[in-house]
């Protein structure tokens, strides 16, 4: 279900990545009005959202490169966030000194690690349950004991 749920989120970000963005600044910020966004700002996010479908769609069929990119900016978040907000306005915002942050954009910031963790962590297992059918069927064939009795 967390998985569906961070699926149709990264749809959301892909197809409407505004006003994703406009509540992070309200979240974020003190004066959301004042921020001056860079032209690539909204291609940023609508990659974000388009690693985080990629990687829990095709989950191990992924790029081993993009999950370990994404589990290291997901660390980075949670251990040190403030280089990576700064770093991360620098990108988006072209006035990033009139910005007034918010006490808690850090642990806002971390939690997005934690985020992008969980999308890591879901994308190396498959998404795909194995019946209880499915489950006996192998349990069958690999117990030498109803092997036998099967004979």
């Amino acid at each position: 279900m967390l998985r569906r749920l961070l699926i149709a989120f990264g749809l959301v970000e892909i197809v409407m990545p505004e006003p994703i963005i406009e509540i992070c600044e309200r979240i974020g910020l003190r004066n959301p009005a004042a921020t001056q966004r860079r032209p690539l700002a909204l291609t940023g996010a609508r990659l974000e959202g388009l690693l985080i479908v990629w990687l829990l769609v095709r989950g191990r069929e992924g790029s081993i490169l993009v999950t370990a990119g994404l589990g290291l900016a997901g660390l980075a978040l949670v251990l040190v966030p403030r280089p990576i907000i700064t770093l991360s306005q620098h990108f988006v915002y072209v006035n990033t000194d009139d910005l007034e942050v918010r006490p808690w954009m850090e642990p806002a910031a971390r939690l997005l690690g934690v985020l992008y963790l969980t999308v890591t962590l879901l994308s190396r297992s498959t998404g795909k349950g194995t019946t209880s059918d499915e489950t006996h069927a192998e349990s069958d064939q690999s117990s030498p004991r109803l092997r036998l009795r099967s004979k």
